[in-house]
């Protein structure tokens, strides 16, 4: 599948959450598509003034089926939906970061997208004991088997952002390794803003692969390789 004109158009799914705020601007700053449509369960403050025309889907995600004109049309999707079992619990981390998911997914591919971009974890395994990773591993094969064109997984580490709610433990985690990123940049943590980068740039710059997972270091070279905004 071609990198698509500056004509086409996608969704983004989690535009609510750190890295789909920074895919946002990223989307708006760079233009790769002329049109930009958010899903989410409630309307958003959107970036204006871009030349990129900005809409949003209001769905209630246990009745997504309902909701399937949302995702009909657009070449490529983004998917950085997900939340923590601490704020859900863990039957609604499932739920979120699984279901909710794979549902989209499929909606997206039966209504023409080519080519889903997911945000999963590092350490992703559906074999892993711990819940979290074991979710992501159990959603990336999901999603696989949808079929796309071309399916991109990032698997970021750490995420380095300023979360719009305080998650006390993520604060100090990412204190911690974000002063061990001085020595060894790509190794525990990356910026949702390179993640971004690197979601637009694997749709810009097509790899050649129809399943392709980039890891935490390949995340780090391909959200740099993207010119920034004014250069």
């Amino acid at each position: 599948m071609a990198a698509p004109s500056s004509g086409g158009s996608c969704f983004v799914l989690g535009g609510s959450g750190a890295t789909g705020r920074a895919l946002l601007r990223e989307l708006c700053a760079q233009r790769p598509f002329s049109r930009v449509t958010v899903i989410g369960r409630r309307q958003l403050s959107l970036p204006e003034g871009s030349g990129v025309a900005v809409e949003q889907a209001v769905v209630d995600f246990e009745r997504l089926g309902e909701h399937a004109d949302a995702f009909r049309g657009h070449d490529v999707g983004f998917c950085c939906l997900g939340t923590t079992r601490s704020k859900a619990g863990a039957d609604g981390f499932v739920r979120v970061d699984r279901d909710y998911v794979a549902q989209a997914a499929e909606l997206a591919r039966a209504g023409g997208c080519k080519h889903f971009v997911l945000q999963s974890s590092q350490g992703a395994n559906e074999r892993s004991s711990f819940l979290y990773l074991r979710v992501k591993g159990e959603v990336e094969k999901l999603v696989e088997a949808v079929g796309f064109d071309r399916c991109t997984i990032l698997r970021p580490a750490v995420l380095l952002c300023e979360r719009q709610e305080f998650r006390p433990t993520e604060w100090i985690t990412q204190r911690i390794l974000g002063f061990g990123a001085r020595f060894c940049p790509t190794a525990y943590t990356v910026p949702v803003e390179t993640v971004a980068r690197a979601m637009v740039a694997s749709v810009l710059q097509p790899s050649g692969e129809k399943v392709e997972v980039l890891e935490n270091k390949a995340i780090h070279q391909l959200g740099k390789a993207v010119p920034q905004p004014g250069t």
